[in-house]
């Protein structure tokens, strides 16, 4: 057991750290025995537990009475422990002395942990606020800077780390289906749908430019191959047989992505209102962000995606900033989809602090906002589903990789062969610390004069290879509910075993069930390497409802 000592102010940043490493914890009390103390901002007070963490970016009292010598303090560096490089967006001391765990700043190397042991504990000061960071990270995000990194994931394993490596036993029920290595969410925005909608404005012009002068460009470039401009050419051709109905409408092709995704599921957001472009941040109405369609219209192709096993949610235009148009929104995709649970993405990716609340009150199921127009990555620094502040019921399903951020001119304006290489860590990074990877495709990325479709079904097929589960939207939020309703209710050490009693509060069987893991204390000093080399570190064991396991 872990207790945690912390400030009031950071009560719902501690339980909501503790669903994402999900292990057995509470709020430190007097009498217990901890395995492992956490404090945080606090003085770490008289106790018997093995380990005692104390996170804070500010000098203590602790440090004073145990000698260390705080070097300086500033925000906005890097700290880095052996392979891992995390972001501290608040203060960070750093100490003189050696670095614990090798955690260090990384521009002057100064350590940014210092470990004492004395009477049988180990204490770790470290020179952070390790829940100011997490709250920062699930509100604010990360900047561009600095999308490529997991920086929550990296927390949690550091602190995983600090624990296990003090030869305390560990348990945790890891964000990783049962059968699977972990979970990919294929999505997809419908702006446009359909290039008839469009005549002499902007999108069509842009698209004639793109067609015929920038495939030459990006074929000069390497970006394209001349098959590719050929088609981009012949649909430019084409527009007038398209206008007149004498010839397909090119953009009108959502049955393509059924054809690529074939026995994988995906999501669809759909607009709920054509010509409204909705209002920004600053109360302007840019009318470029109006769409030509709207869900109502297009019935008929809903439920064919239906009838497909697609999900439907709403893509929306002024629900992230107004509750009552938010309802009004919802109920145009529930109208139609006869669904009770509806998740969201804001058109253009409008959100801000406020957004979760406001969108949770409509009553939204997810929302998948959470990510960046102008590149990939991490932007709440996590691979999880998890709940933002101030929400009752509402979970955010993080977005990761997103095309137009990965080959617009101006965004990061990659090749596919560069896009490859940008993408190939972040699905590194689900594979090592299991949770969620969301791809959105749009709707007219397949079809002239974008033609991404090589590499969205190379994707899919290095996905596969690495043994996801690829389930709707909707089902991977469902799925994480489970995992949040799971509870570890007893551990009970007995010599080389450990019984343990879980418990899970969600019914859906057709859901995949959850893994409890048992991390193994370090091999003793004097074990024979021959004989515990080939051993893995942890245990796993997967379960689908309340049980009792012996391990």
């Amino acid at each position: 057991m872990i207790g945690v000592l912390a400030d009031t102010a950071q009560s719902s940043v501690v339980r909501e750290f503790f669903e994402l490493f999900k292990t057995p914890w509470e709020f430190y009390r007097g009498g217990p025995h901890y395995d492992g103390l956490i404090c945080s901002n606090a003085e770490p007070p008289r106790s018997s537990a093995k380990l005692v963490l104390i996170y804070d970016d500010r000098p203590k009292l602790f440090d004073r009475e145990k000698g260390i010598e705080i070097r300086s303090r500033r925000s906005d560096c890097i700290i880095s422990c052996k392979d891992k490089r995390i972001p501290i967006y608040g203060n960070c001391l750093t100490f003189t002395g050696r670095a614990a765990h090798e955690l260090v700043d990384e521009g002057d190397q100064a350590s940014v942990a210092v470990e004492i042991a004395e009477n049988g504990q180990t204490f770790v000061r470290i020179g952070f606020d390790l829940f100011g960071e997490i709250r920062r990270l699930l509100t604010r995000g990360q900047p561009p800077a600095h999308a490529a990194i997991p920086a929550l994931e990296l927390h949690i394993a550091l602190l995983r780390d600090l624990i296990t490596g003090c030869a305390i036993p560990l348990l945790e029920i890891p964000p990783l289906p049962s059968g699977y290595n972990f979970v990919v969410c294929l999505t997809h925005d419908v702006d446009h749908l359909a290039i008839r909608n469009y005549k002499c404005d902007h999108t069509m012009f842009g698209f004639l430019y793109r067609a015929l002068i920038g495939s030459v460009i990006h074929f000069c470039r390497g970006r394209k191959s001349l098959r590719q401009v050929a088609v981009n050419w012949m649909a430019a051709f084409s527009l007038p047989f398209v206008h007149l109905g004498l010839a397909k409408d090119f953009w009108n092709d959502l049955d393509r992505y059924l054809e690529i995704e074939k026995d994988v599921t995906s999501t669809f957001f759909l607009i709920p209102s054509k010509g409204e472009p909705g209002q920004d941040a600053g109360g302007r109405q840019p009318s470029r962000r109006a769409t030509r369609y709207q869900i109502s219209e297009i019935v008929p192709q809903v439920n064919r995606l239906l009838r497909k096993q697609r999900e439907i949610g709403l893509h929306g235009i002024d629900a992230w900033r107004d509750g009552a148009k938010g309802r009004v929104e919802l109920e145009s995709v529930r109208n139609v989809t006869g669904a009770s649970e509806i998740g969201v993405r804001m058109h253009w990716l409008f959100f801000d602090e406020k957004a979760p609340a406001i969108l949770d009150k409509a009553g939204f199921s997810y929302d998948s906002t959470a990510g960046y127009n102008e590149t990939v990555g991490y932007r709440a620094g996590t691979t999880q589903v998890f709940r933002p502040f101030e929400v009752e019921r509402m979970l955010e399903l993080p977005m990761h990789v997103m095309d137009t951020a990965l080959f617009y001119p101006s965004y990061l304006d990659l090749s596919p062969k560069q896009a490859r290489a940008v993408v190939k860590p972040i699905v590194e990074n689900a594979v090592r610390f299991g949770g969620v990877l969301t791809v959105n495709w749009h709707d007219r990325s397949l079809a002239p004069e974008r033609l991404w479709d090589d590499f969205y079904v190379g994707l899919i097929e290095d996905l596969k290879s690495r043994g996801a589960w690829f389930p709707t939207a909707s089902q991977a939020v469902s799925w994480f509910r489970k995992r949040r309703s799971a509870v570890i209710e007893s551990v009970i050490y007995e010599g080389d075993s450990v019984r343990v009693k879980v418990s899970i509060d969600h019914t859906d069987a057709a859901l995949p069930g959850l893994r409890l893991r048992v991390h193994k204390p370090p091999a003793r000093p004097n074990a024979d390497p021959k004989q515990t080399k080939c051993h893995t570190n942890f245990v796993d064991i997967e379960f689908n409802n309340s049980a009792e396991f012996e391990i």
